[in-house]
């Protein structure tokens, strides 16, 4: 994890890519197609198709939500990735993290449930009373 330019997660290919600068503060929710660098503060929830990088001067409060997600710096909140997250030893995490794959390097800190594979962000569950439906049916 140290060599993060051979990274699964780092790619190119969604035109520019979004800064947010140290020192900055968005708040708000963020929605769109595009690469992301955080190395200041986001306040707010997301919906991304692309990369979305929190440097280690980086922290973002609230859900989290990708392709493929790399934290160096601070999430409260929960992160959720359809393909790869990548945890650098300096991320601090405290929230569920979620994705099809998921690499921890040696000294991250996460506070919070992990599941490797998860249903994408974009899956619904189903509601009971639709199971109840069809259980009856398939009788």
């Amino acid at each position: 994890m140290a060599d993060t330019s051979k990274s699964a997660a780092r790619r190119q290919g969604n035109g520019p890519t979004t800064l947010v600068a140290e020192g900055c503060v968005i708040e708000g929710t963020i929605s769109g197609s595009s690469d992301a660098m955080v190395s200041g503060t986001i306040i707010g929830n997301s919906t991304l198709s692309g990369l979305v990088t929190i440097a280690a001067t980086g922290e973002w409060r609230g859900t989290l939500a990708a392709d493929d997600i790399v934290v160096s710096g601070r999430v409260d909140g929960d992160i959720i990735a359809t393909g790869c997250i990548e945890i650098a030893a300096t991320a601090s995490i405290s929230g569920s993290v979620r994705g099809a794959k998921i690499s921890v390097a040696e000294g991250a800190i996460i506070d919070g449930e992990m599941r490797i594979g998860a249903r994408p962000a974009t899956s619904k569950p189903v509601k009971p009373a639709n199971l109840a439906h069809a259980s009856a049916s398939a009788h």
